[in-house]
């Protein structure tokens, strides 16, 4: 088992994304009821979670939205899930629910095959300030 914040929902992501680092960025600032806590799917957290739920990241390279003894999520339908935690008009983002998956992954996978090419890639994951360390597991 791993030892994990069993009341979070946690957030892997490409820690090596400029995208994604400002996408996680955005979470924690629309995160008022603090909800998420984040890990790299680069990080040795991040490899123990996939690892114990069974997922190739070589496959499966894209966000992935676990609860803990409850289900786990990815590419569009994490990301639509993140908004709905957040409430008020980010409700509104649960309208491409009724997109079919494969249609949202479809949009999802080009922004993911893209994100280096468009919006660049760091050498190493973030660090995060010591503000922001609470947020993120290790």
């Amino acid at each position: 088992m791993i030892d994990l914040p069993s009341n979070k929902k946690i957030i892997l992501f490409d820690g090596v994304c400029n995208f994604c680092n400002d996408t996680i960025l955005k979470v924690i600032k629309y995160d008022t009821k603090n909800t998420f806590v984040f890990t790299s799917l680069q990080s040795k957290k991040g490899k123990e979670i996939t690892n114990y739920l069974g997922i190739d990241t070589d496959k499966v390279d894209s966000i992935i939205l676990y609860e803990p003894n409850v289900s786990y999520d990815i590419k569009s339908t994490a990301a639509l899930k993140v908004m709905n935690d957040f409430g008020g008009v980010w409700k509104l983002s649960q309208i491409f629910l009724l997109f079919p998956e494969i249609i949202r992954n479809l949009v999802y996978d080009i922004i993911a095959k893209n994100r280096y090419k468009w919006f660049g890639k760091k050498s190493e994951c973030m660090i995060p300030t010591p503000e922001l360390r609470a947020k993120f597991i290790e």
